[in-house]
């Protein structure tokens, strides 16, 4: 898939017809959802959904702070929701949920893998996004790498590689 998209776009135009299909069934089922002070971009290579570096800066690898992404693997499609992730109520939650929309999960620590958009509980996935606001995602953040942290002009130590 295209990994070099100048926009969202330029993104969904590179993709072949099943897949864009699928692709912007879920975008609009997270966009629905999408709390306030979230945008829409390009990130990472795909179509991503972050608070911009000019509300909150102090990530640990300068990239926008992301709550989801979606896009388009060579073998399936993927979206990742950064708040199912290290938080157990709230994978517990979505896992429940997605057991009662009758579908198979096929999922990492983040990410959620999909063949067809029939294999998706398309609006579980809106209202997951749905359920973690712009100052709850900073929170998680900010207790996530605490341990990181160093004071040095209020940044986040760079991991080491």
């Amino acid at each position: 898939m295209k990994k070099n998209a100048a926009s969202v776009e330029d993104y969904l135009a590179a993709l072949p017809p099943d897949r864009r299909a699928a692709i912007q069934a879920v975008r609009e089922s997270i966009l629905r959802h999408l709390p306030t002070g979230y945008v829409e971009c390009i990130g990472w290579g795909i179509i991503a959904y972050a608070i911009p570096l000019s509300r909150f800066a102090d990530t640990y690898n300068g990239q926008p702070l992301a709550i989801a992404a979606l896009g388009a693997q060579k073998n399936y499609m993927v979206v990742h929701l950064m708040n199912i992730y290290g938080n157990p109520k709230m994978r517990a939650w979505f896992e429940l949920e997605y057991k009662r929309a009758g579908k198979q999960l096929d999922a990492g620590k983040a990410c959620i893998r999909f063949k067809k958009l029939d294999d998706l509980p398309v609006d579980l996935i809106g209202r997951a996004v749905g359920k973690t606001s712009v100052d709850q995602l900073i929170a998680w953040h900010e207790m996530a790498h605490a341990a990181r942290r160093v004071r040095r002009g209020g940044k986040l130590a760079r991991p080491k590689k």
